[in-house]
């Protein structure tokens, strides 16, 4: 017995014990962080993430949903100590965004963030409309690796298409409003990135074309994990366009992830930001399937 449990034997202080308990959950918590660590072991795992965002077809509701997934990564990252920058965040109508791309820097940002990667599933009584019924949004997340500069991704200038044009209010707080907003569309893949954070076109010309390498490495080495997955004869989970997980609303409160079958009723607490047992879930289940 350590002399912290023995003094709360003989003693009555309840906040003493509810300090206790919380520390040793905290404990718990760096413990199995810190044996996961040792697991993240891939290419890249180590590595700052980029987040993007894209909401799904559905008007308002889709774009109001992507809105409400990119406030609950702002508050998971504030929570586990990432630093977040909004690199871009639009939107049509005024609710909502319409996407959003997010760089996230911290210590194996993207070896946890890859395992939000997919489509994520909102059920709610709709509040645009009038007949007040159930409506089901989706939205999907992509998350690759920020690569270095020294990494040789060959990106040729007639591959790409620069339109320059001025950011309105899109992004709301997340994002300054400037002049000199980019946007470069890779043509042979139709992989479109946009800045307008910074404060000049050369620099948010910069940011972009370091987003766009970063997803281009990221789509080939996928390209290579499926070729070799049809190789072998093994399935692969799908990393773009498979529903992961449902946040259900109405008629009743559940956040279920469909790859590991793991699920919380609270889901107000995961909306704001409490989404880090689904990531253990999810990483502690792919790294059994990798022995």
């Amino acid at each position: 017995m350590t002399a912290l449990e023995e003094i709360l034997s003989i003693s009555d202080d309840s906040e003493l014990e509810a300090e206790f308990d919380r520390r040793a959950s905290d404990l718990r918590r760096e413990l199995e962080r810190e044996s996961l660590l040792l697991l993240l072991n891939e290419p890249y795992d180590n590595s700052n993430a980029i987040l993007m965002i894209h909401a799904g077809s559905g008007g308002l509701d889709s774009q109001d949903w992507a809105g409400m997934l990119l406030r609950m990564y702002m508050r998971y990252f504030e929570r586990e100590g990432f630093k977040a920058n909004v690199i871009e965040a639009m939107n049509d109508e005024g609710e909502g965004i319409k996407n959003a791309t997010v760089l996230v820097e911290g210590d194996y940002a993207y070896g946890f963030l890859k395992a939000e990667r997919g489509v994520h599933r909102l059920v709610r009584i709709s509040p645009f409309d009038s007949a007040h019924r159930r409506h089901t949004s989706f939205a999907s997340v992509l998350v690759s690796p920020e690569v270095s500069d020294d990494v040789d991704i060959e990106i040729k200038p007639e591959d790409l298409k620069v339109d320059t044009f001025r950011a309105s209010g899109a992004g709301g707080q997340y994002v300054n409003r400037t002049d000199s907003a980019i946007r470069i569309t890779h043509i042979p893949t139709g992989i479109v990135v946009t800045c307008q954070n910074e404060r000049s076109q050369h620099m948010n010309r910069a940011t972009a074309m370091h987003v766009l390498k970063s997803r281009l490495y990221d789509m080939a080495v996928h390209e290579r994990e499926e070729e070799l997955a049809s190789v072998v004869g093994d399935k692969k989970e799908a990393a773009w366009g498979s529903q992961i997980r449902s946040y259900v609303l109405h008629p009743y409160t559940l956040v279920k992830d469909h790859r590991t079958n793991y699920e919380k009723g609270n889901i107000q607490s995961v909306l704001d930001g409490d989404i880090n047992d689904f990531i253990m879930e999810y990483l502690k289940q792919r790294a059994r399937s990798n022995v």
